[in-house]
């Protein structure tokens, strides 16, 4: 039986023991979950809401920047684990190209980099531009791809203004694709970087991105 997450964390949990950083246990349940064909991405949203309670504890105070490191260096782990499967499992259809990066000023990819893999195990092109990448790079680039989707990416507050201006600037250059933003961000700030869509989820992005290249291919 698959075990997808639910919004409640139990003890003994698979999202429990990424929110407790018990490393050998996540990734031994991890192995035994795949190996019984329990499906990877159900696996993989365990882990991320682990790693949202992380968050949430850091936030409090209860846990410092050494649990985050730790947090993502396990989740990092078990991307490598379930990676495997979820290209055996996934094929995709839509041939759709997305452009994708971290934005200027930041440079976590760990979301980003989980969303990449997932959107190339559902049939997506991701053209990755990696971390810290100026708006001038972003368009630059959409110039020479010409991609039906564009993605930013980041996790700081300090990414909002960059968000902003590369949108800006794909505008300019008379980009009409739909630019979809993630991170720690929500409606407020969606409306202020002139996205069209925010996502806080990978598999979230993925069906996203699935269902807007649905409506520009038909």
């Amino acid at each position: 039986m698959d075990a997808r997450y639910t919004g409640e964390v139990m003890p003994g949990t698979l999202a429990a023991d990424v929110a407790d950083l018990k490393e050998a246990e996540v990734l031994r349940a991890v192995r035994e979950r795949l190996a019984r064909g329990d499906d990877p991405v159900g696996v993989i949203e365990e882990c991320q809401a682990g790693m949202r309670l992380v968050g949430e504890r850091y936030s409090q105070r209860r846990y410092y920047l050494a649990g985050l490191i730790m947090a993502g260096d396990i989740l990092r782990q078990v991307m490598d684990i379930v990676q495997p499967s979820l290209e055996e499992r996934f094929s995709g259809d839509t041939g759709a190209r997305v452009l994708l990066g971290t934005v200027e000023g930041d440079i976590h990819d760990l979301g980003k980099n989980i969303f990449a893999m997932l959107a190339r195990c559902h049939g997506l092109t991701v053209h990755d531009l990696g971390v810290d990448v100026p708006p001038a790079r972003f368009a630059d680039e959409f110039d020479r791809l010409r991609p039906d989707i564009v993605g930013l990416s980041g996790l700081l507050t300090a990414s909002y203004d960059p968000m902003r201006e590369t949108i800006t600037l794909l505008r300019r250059r008379g980009a009409t694709v739909p630019v979809i933003i993630g991170g720690q961000i929500d409606e407020q700030v969606c409306r202020y970087v002139g996205a069209d869509h925010f996502v806080t989820d990978a598999m979230e992005g993925v069906h996203l991105c699935r269902r807007l290249a649905g409506r520009r291919g038909g």
